[in-house]
């Protein structure tokens, strides 16, 4: 089979895990906004022998054109995404900080918050928090919305302090609320109950990228300090962003660095905020792969 010069052909592994797989589509999509590009997705059989699985994702990937890329997030996608790249002659493209040495890889792309000491290393592409799939909307903007997360190992939950956090911000305007899997499975229904007029979106009514696109055209978000994936989604929609602090568990968490960053740059609302450009990471990163 020949190689197709156009479009790029960009092949996704997923190891089915919906945070990774959306920053693969993310950045492929970006890629995608730059030139014509085809893609597809093989998820892996994460519970297979790993020799089975990588065997079973090569047959998989040979169904669709050589592919131009290959792209893959988490640690059990790393050694597929190196297999197949070599045998079909595609570019490597990982997310996130690899297990491996990142020379394996012809680029790999990251959060600065995986590191203290920056590589040096012309493959390597630092990133403001993971990439997703977040477009901004050019039109008219009025949606205020709480994203609210739950607890981690990172961080635990204070319902009483969320919902007090929540009243202050209720003052000003129409707020509606979106939470997640991991929300404690009461607290919906107990912030329904003292702050009334909030319109509620509990996770299990919605579906995969509804959260993207409501962001895409929000004016102002406030989001739970442990959700750091939607802190960054919200930035990335041009949405004025805040965060509600909740007790830090592992205050030297990466995760925790990185959201203190962005407050000292002055992403976020505060005292200290800055007006800044929104932040557009997938499409930077991409336009650096692509030249």
């Amino acid at each position: 089979m020949e190689r197709l010069s156009a479009p790029l052909h960009i092949l996704i592994l997923s190891d089915g895990k919906a945070g990774h797989e959306n920053q693969s589509l993310g950045l492929a999509e970006a890629m995608g906004r730059r030139v014509a590009v085809e893609l597809h997705l093989v998820r892996l059989e994460m519970e297979r022998n790993p020799i089975v699985r990588m065997m079973e994702a090569l047959a998989a990937s040979k169904k669709f054109p050589i592919p131009d890329y290959v792209i893959g997030a988490g640690h059990g996608t790393h050694l597929t995404l190196l297999l197949i790249s070599r045998i079909l002659g595609a570019r490597s493209i990982v997310l996130m900080k690899p297990g491996l040495p990142m020379s394996w890889f012809d680029w790999c792309v990251a959060p600065e918050h995986d590191f203290k000491n920056i590589p040096n290393n012309s493959r390597f592409i630092l990133s403001k928090g993971a990439l997703n799939r977040v477009v901004p909307f050019a039109g008219e903007r009025s949606e205020k919305w709480f994203l609210i997360g739950g607890p981690s190992k990172i961080h635990g939950f204070d319902e009483a302090g969320l919902i007090s956090q929540i009243r202050e911000q209720v003052r000003d305007g129409t707020w509606q609320v979106a939470d997640s899997r991991r929300t404690p499975i009461d607290f919906l229904k107990r912030l329904e109950n003292e702050i009334p007029n909030l319109t509620i979106f509990p996770h299990q009514d919605t579906g995969p990228g509804w959260l993207a696109e409501k962001l895409s055209s929000a004016v102002e978000v406030w989001v739970t300090e442990d959700s750091v994936s939607m802190v960054y989604e919200a930035l990335t929609g041009g949405a004025k962003v805040g965060v509600f602090e909740m007790p830090r568990l592992k205050p030297d968490a990466r995760v925790i660095r990185g959201l203190d960053k962005l407050k000292e740059d002055g992403y976020l609302m505060g005292n200290d905020a800055r007006k800044m450009e929104r932040l557009a990471e997938a499409d930077r990163c991409a336009g650096m792969i692509l030249g």
